[in-house]
């Protein structure tokens, strides 16, 4: 039963499902085509339909792997929102690894996902990185042959910083329709850099990634995480919930921005349960909490 809602990411844009099932680890789940496809169906069954991919990850590629399952039943591609990202060249492409946001860079990168996935029309394509020879017009102009083409449907960006999206924003009829970057209790940074008010400004969700920082919140290596940890686990009891990573993700979508976090666990199990943290409600307390144990005190 589905129990994850859809959301839009920006007025006019997309719907994402609340939480986003990120892929980019499926290559060392070591899943069968039909255990993938397996896999995609249950999470799709909560609701969790809108999925992240990018033509970098994994070896071999998650995005062909992916498509050898949606292979196997070609209408679940009715039923999902695929994300794909471009631009990053790595070492094994080029001498060493590097950022491309070129016209032929943006087309060669959205082809060869296309024909891993064995679909038509990405949903969303994200530029990965901020390129620091990034044209903004050029970006345009390619995103806007790839929309004639039927190729991509909308464009969104990753790891931008606030002059970076501006600048993009600013050649575009109509808006970006996400930035994607991380966000969680332990890295902080993004809460100072003015980001997430532009974001509500522009009435756009960020796609959250590295909610859990890397596995950190559960391997505390530091007296900042060690003292976060003890945090989040009081507050579970406080709240109902079973996990303190339900809790987590409870803190990054109090916020106004209203973040659409990423999972990035292939544990159906743990993909539920991080489900169940819709149902969570924090207080604005709580959430101070978090964020004066992350930070080790609070505010003046």
């Amino acid at each position: 039963m589905a129990i994850v809602p859809k959301v839009q990411m920006i007025p006019g844009g997309p719907n994402f499902s609340r939480l986003v099932q990120g892929y980019w680890r499926l290559s060392e789940w070591k899943l069968s085509q039909q255990d993938c496809l397996s896999f995609i169906k249950e999470h799709v069954s909560l609701g969790i339909t809108t999925v992240d991919h990018a033509h970098i990850y994994g070896s071999p590629s998650c995005e062909s792997l992916f498509g050898k399952a949606l292979k196997l039943d070609p209408s679940l591609r009715d039923q999902i929102e695929i994300i794909s990202k471009c631009g990053i060249i790595s070492a094994a492409e080029g001498k060493i690894s590097h950022y491309n946001s070129s016209m032929q860079s943006i087309i060669t990168s959205v082809e060869l996902s296309l024909s891993r996935f064995g679909i038509e029309c990405l949903d969303v394509l994200l530029i990965h990185r901020p390129d620091l020879l990034m044209d903004a017009d050029e970006i345009i102009e390619t995103f806007l042959k790839l929309k004639a083409d039927g190729k991509v449907k909308y464009l969104g960006v990753s790891n931008f910083n606030l002059a970076q999206l501006e600048l993009l924003q600013s050649r575009m009829d109509m808006p970006l329709v996400t930035n994607q970057i991380e966000i969680n209790p332990i890295n902080l940074d993004v809460l100072e850099s003015g980001m997430l008010e532009k974001l509500q400004q522009l009435k756009m969700r960020p796609m959250a990634w590295s909610c859990l920082a890397g596995g950190q919140i559960f391997n505390a290596k530091s007296k900042n995480v060690e003292r976060l940890t003890v945090e989040l686990r009081e507050i579970s009891n406080e709240i109902g919930a079973e996990y303190i990573d339900q809790v987590v993700f409870a803190w990054i979508m109090k916020m106004p921005s209203n973040p659409v976090p990423i999972l990035g666990s292939g544990n159906l199990g743990r993909i539920r349960k991080s489900a169940e943290s819709l149902q969570l409600s924090m207080t604005h307390e709580q959430w101070y909490r978090i964020l004066a144990a992350s930070r080790g005190h609070g505010v003046v």
